[in-house]
Formats: C-alpha cells, sequence, structure tokens
C-alpha cells in the first residue's frame, strides 16, 4: 500500500468547523430565553448496556421529571444511532452498506460520519481509515487461532483499505473495490454521544455529562457550580505514575490505548492497525483527546495512536480548538502546549 507522505496542511478554521458542526451537532436546537430558576438543582444519573458497553448520563435540572423525559429521549436517540452506524448489528445501514458495497439514500447520521472520517484520512494523511475492516477481521480470526497473521495475508487485506474508495453523496454511498468493508468503531461511538449531548441540549438542559467507555462530552457544570473534572486512565496502572486530570466544560475528551483490547499479552499487537502498514504502531500506549466534539476527539485520538507521538502532535496542533495527551511504551509524557493538568 503507498504510503501517504508530505507535510501537514494547515486546516481553514472556518470550513473544519462546518464539517465538525454537522458531525457532531447534527439537527441540535438550543432552547432560547430560558432563565435561571432560584430552584434547588435536581441530579439525575442513569447507566445503560449500548455498543458493547456502559453509557453514562449526568444531567442537572430545577425539576427531576424534565431531567428524567430529556434522558429517557436521549437513550432513544442514541439507540437510533446504533441501529444506524454499528456493524455489529446485522440490521444497521452500516451492515447493509458492507454486505451490498452500496447504500441509496443514505440518512444524514451516517453521511455525516463518513464526511467527518474522510476529512480525517486526509488531514491525518491516511492514518486514520475506517475502511480498516478487513485487517481487524483479519486479526480477529488469528487472534482466535492463537496466531499472528502472516505477512502474505496482510499484504492481501491491505489492498482492500483505502478510504478514498469511499464515495459520498447524498443520493448514495459506494465502496469501489468489491470486498471493501467499514468500521466507525473509531468516530461512530463518538458520534452518538455527541448526538445524546445534542439532544440533552435540545431539551434545555446545559448541565450535562454524557459518556460511553471513556469517550465524554460534558457541558456547563457540576451541580455545585464547579468545573467537570476529568482523569486520564494510566496505560500501565501498575507503574508508578501521577494521574493526570483535567478541568473541561463545553468539550469533548476521547482516549485510545493499546491496552484496550490486545490481541497479544505484550501488546505489541491491540485493535489499533496502521492502515498503510497493516500492523499495530509501535509508539504509543495512550492517546488522549479533547475537541470540540466527541467524533472527531474520537477519530483523532485513534490516528495519534497510529501517528507516534511527533506526528500526533502536529495534527492536533493544526486543529482548532483541539488539544493532546500522549503516553508511549516506555511511558514518556508528550502533550500539546494547551493541554493541562
Amino acid at each position: 500500500m503507498k504510503q501517504h507522505n508530505g507535510t501537514l496542511p494547515r486546516i481553514n478554521r472556518r470550513g473544519f468547523l462546518q464539517i465538525v458542526a454537522a458531525a457532531g451537532a447534527a439537527g441540535a436546537l438550543w432552547h432560547l430565553g430560558l432563565k435561571p430558576q432560584n430552584l434547588p438543582k435536581q441530579t439525575v444519573r442513569q447507566s445503560r448496556t449500548m455498543m458493547g458497553t456502559q453509557i453514562n448520563l449526568i444531567v442537572h435540572g430545577p425539576d427531576r421529571d424534565r431531567c428524567e423525559d430529556a434522558v429517557a429521549a436521549t437513550f432513544a436517540r442514541m439507540d437510533e444511532l446504533v441501529g444506524s452506524l454499528s456493524r455489529h448489528n446485522p440490521e444497521s445501514d452500516l451492515s447493509a452498506l458492507n454486505a451490498r458495497g452500496f447504500l441509496a439514500g443514505p440518512n444524514e447520521d451516517i453521511r455525516q460520519v463518513l464526511l467527518l472520517a474522510e476529512h480525517l484520512g486526509s488531514v491525518t494523511q491516511g492514518a486514520f481509515d475506517i475502511t480498516v475492516l478487513p485487517l481487524l477481521e483479519l486479526y480477529d480470526r488469528s487472534k482466535a487461532d492463537n496466531v499472528v497473521p502472516s505477512e502474505e495475508s496482510i499484504t492481501s487485506a491491505l489492498q482492500l483499505v483505502d478510504y478514498r474508495q469511499v464515495h459520498i453523496s447524498p443520493a448514495a454511498i459506494t465502496l469501489a473495490r468489491k470486498g471493501m468493508a467499514i468500521t466507525l468503531d473509531g468516530i461512530g461511538k463518538g458520534y452518538i454521544v455527541d448526538q445524546g449531548a445534542a439532544t440533552l441540549r435540545s431539551h434545555g438542559f446545559t448541565n450535562v455529562y454524557v459518556e460511553a467507555g471513556g469517550d465524554l462530552m460534558v457541558s456547563g457544570t457540576k451541580a455545585e457550580s464547579m468545573p467537570w473534572r476529568i482523569g486520564v486512565t494510566h496505560p500501565r496502572p501498575g507503574k508508578t505514575g501521577k494521574m493526570v486530570a483535567i478541568d473541561i466544560s463545553d468539550q469533548a475528551v476521547a482516549t485510545s490505548g493499546d491496552y484496550m483490547q490486545p490481541y497479544t499479552a505484550d501488546l505489541r499487537h491491540h485493535h489499533i492497525i496502521d492502515p498503510r502498514t497493516g500492523i499495530s504502531p509501535p509508539e504509543l500506549a495512550s492517546a488522549t483527546v479533547s475537541a470540540p466534539t466527541v467524533a472527531l476527539a474520537d477519530g483523532l485520538a485513534t490516528a495519534a495512536m497510529v501517528l507516534g507521538p511527533v506526528r500526533a502532535l502536529a495534527v492536533v496542533n493544526a486543529m482548532p480548538d483541539c488539544e493532546g495527551f500522549f503516553i508511549g511504551k516506555d511511558l514518556r509524557q508528550y502533550r500539546t502546549e494547551g493541554f493541562l493538568s
């Protein structure tokens, strides 16, 4: 597979934010004219298993019934999206696309996720690539047999990996090569969390926490009018080291790591595969990114693992309103200037 080379593009801020806004908050409407009420705040916390992980919602508001109604609507919206975007659901739009190589009349959600994925593929020069599914399936089969894929099988699977061969239009989505298949595992969960937060906002709630498997969006403050404080999981918890934590509001955070779905006990082979080489990247143990949306943070964290610390810092620094914190396999830490602990 040909490597993507060249200098990193500096992204036009207006154009970039338009893409992010479309992917992270499509259809969200803020309620206008809401006035603070001098009433005790109610806190509603609910969890539900979805997308193979636990979804956690925290909502602060003056009325418990309204909070619970908003939470119910949020879970319904997220469940709707899982039904469209999950490759693990055989009835989803994504599964239909993978099975046929063609999806007519795609809904706006899947189209926006794919457009953001295409953009991330471009700005990361192929380090983020949603067509990596044939490689992931190859590793899954090999893991079941307790072996590592052969060089020949990796080379063969690489022929089906190229995000530029996904053609997106309002009329249809087409996979240009027979046998290609898409996974949205590195961006779809983030989009679903974004839409969950957007649903809460559409019900008038601005102090919320929406989290799925460590990828999260927070807005406003906690009930005590304190900022949300988010801890970053250490990739090697048995090692000594201070927990990194950040105070955030109206921002998303996502983490990717070699420890999350390892294929081998030494963590050399894991679920993050370099789409350009077909093997797991060797430098980073974890990558945490903060961004305006979870979909963006999720995709950038995945790409950072592939890029390694130097290139990842360059990519994240080129993104408006994004910060990154990376830990190498040797536990050396790297961070952008604005990532505060």
